[in-house]
């Protein structure tokens, strides 16, 4: 007996659930209704099980999308993507690593549902035009200018200078340092001046509920010591894990010229529930 196509794809139609949504929870919702509709489904009639299957999670995720937009806007403070622990291994295939870092996700918190889902099975997935239409309910020519429209606005936001591996691992590193230390001087020294921290807390965590802005305001809002800091792999990047008081925060940087520009600090106790055991991402 062959094993099931939903079983055999379940951790790409939880990648491309996750792509679209930045939450673990909403994605795993996602895939119980799809499958569910694949329960029903008369097998004999599907030619390509992987692309119906994409189809119908890209679907379900967009109607799930279209619902969060209401609720984020009422999301105490910054909204940032929930974490995933992931292994140094996803890492490895750089472009995907980058398209599922949190720095990502956050920028594609800003396109619309559609655009979102276009760009997300394009340029993550590789999804034929063709496919994607009838995934999203537009002609294929919509979906080309969608598509073209979207590169433009996340090239705009997206990190101006990728940084080798090696490099952002060394920058993370010095940063974790400086963190566990406490002291005001390292953390200036590993921040561009520009540093941006963003952190959510979802009014569930202490946490600054607008964008703090500068070196000097950020290193003197991180410069505390007692905190247990760890090293761990969040979303194919190097990242840190802090503990004070019997509370976690996770913490992804993008690296630029060798320096920290924006800190992602995500607090709020129901994203962190991903952080123990490795999430099985594929594309």
């Amino acid at each position: 007996m062959t094993e099931d196509p939903f079983v055999v794809h379940r951790s790409l139609l939880f990648t491309v659930a996750y792509e679209m949504l930045g939450s673990s929870a909403d994605a795993e919702d996602v895939l119980q209704e799809s499958w569910l509709r694949w329960a029903d489904v008369d097998r004999a009639q599907v030619r390509d099980p992987r692309a119906y299957l994409v189809r119908t999670v890209t679907r379900q995720a967009l109607n799930r999308l279209r619902t969060l937009s209401r609720s984020r806007e009422e999301y105490v403070g910054e909204w940032l993507p929930e974490p995933l622990l992931t292994s140094p291994d996803v890492a490895e295939d750089i472009e995907f690593a980058e398209n599922v870092s949190i720095a990502m996700l956050t920028v594609l918190e800003t396109l619309g549902p559609t655009e979102r889902a276009v760009f997300v099975l394009r340029e993550v997935f590789e999804v034929p035009y063709g496919e994607i239409a009838e995934a999203v309910g537009k002609s294929a020519a919509a979906v080309r200018q969608i598509a073209r429209r979207a590169r433009e606005h996340v090239a705009a936001r997206r990190p101006r200078v990728p940084v080798s591996r090696s490099e952002q691992q060394a920058v993370v590193e010095r940063f974790l340092a400086a963190l566990r230390t406490g002291r005001l001087q390292e953390l200036l020294d590993v921040m561009a001046p520009d540093v941006v921290l963003i952190a959510d807390g979802g009014g569930l965590a202490g946490a600054a509920r607008a964008p703090i802005h500068g070196a000097a305001l950020v290193a003197s809002m991180l410069a505390l010591p007692g905190r247990a800091v760890s090293a761990v792999w969040l979303n194919g990047a190097p990242a840190g894990r802090i503990e004070i008081d019997g509370r976690v925060a996770a913490v992804s940087l993008v690296v630029e010229d060798g320096k920290v520009t924006r800190i992602h600090a995500i607090a709020n106790p129901r994203k962190l529930t991903r952080l123990d055991e490795p999430a099985e991402l594929a594309r």
